[in-house]
């Protein structure tokens, strides 16, 4: 809870990787909520009533994993909505000729796009979606030490300066909205 606000607050694009594995840390336990409370929180240097606060929020992501039926896979709702949020100022910005820099940044990684869609199961996911996956995806492959190719390793780095201009665009677009 406590890194989800700060992230949420200064980078959106890294909060929404938090929150993505926040759900599958979720999982892991089997959601089960007195699971996450004795092998996860306690391990975390907080005091009481801290560990009391990330227990209710882990208790209460827990219960809308179950009401919005993505307790084996999938997102939370809260999570879709700031993904397309993002993939609509993407398209704001892309349309707006106000934005030179972001469309040169887009163009610079849309040959990567491309190729991760069409390598991937789900053709119909949107671009940023794509970019998304495709961190988490590679998160996921470092934190079990797996080896990832330099191509990948070259993708990686140019989507994520990509997704870092746009997460930099929304907090803009927060404090005072932008004008396209």
């Amino acid at each position: 809870m406590f890194i989800a606000k700060e992230l949420r607050q200064q980078n959106i694009v890294e909060y929404l990787l938090y929150m993505w594995q926040v759900e599958d840390t979720i999982r892991a336990f089997d959601c089960s909520l007195s699971r996450i409370r004795r092998e996860y929180v306690e391990r975390f240097d907080y005091n009481d009533e801290q560990k009391e606060d990330e227990i209710d929020w882990f208790g209460n992501l827990i219960k809308m994993m179950n009401e919005e039926g993505c307790r084996e896979k999938g997102h939370l709702q809260i999570n879709k909505v700031t993904l397309q949020l993002l993939s609509e100022l993407h398209q704001q910005l892309l349309s707006s000729p106000k934005f030179p820099f972001y469309n040169a940044a887009y163009y610079k990684v849309l040959p990567f796009i491309v190729e991760l869609r069409n390598r991937g199961a789900n053709k119909e996911e949107n671009e940023i979606e794509t970019c998304m996956n495709t961190l988490y995806g590679v998160m996921m492959l470092r934190l079990q030490k797996k080896e990832i190719s330099p191509s990948t390793q070259h993708a990686v780095k140019e989507i994520t300066t990509f997704l870092g201009l746009l997460s930099d665009y929304y907090k803009k677009d927060k404090e005072e909205p932008l004008e396209f």
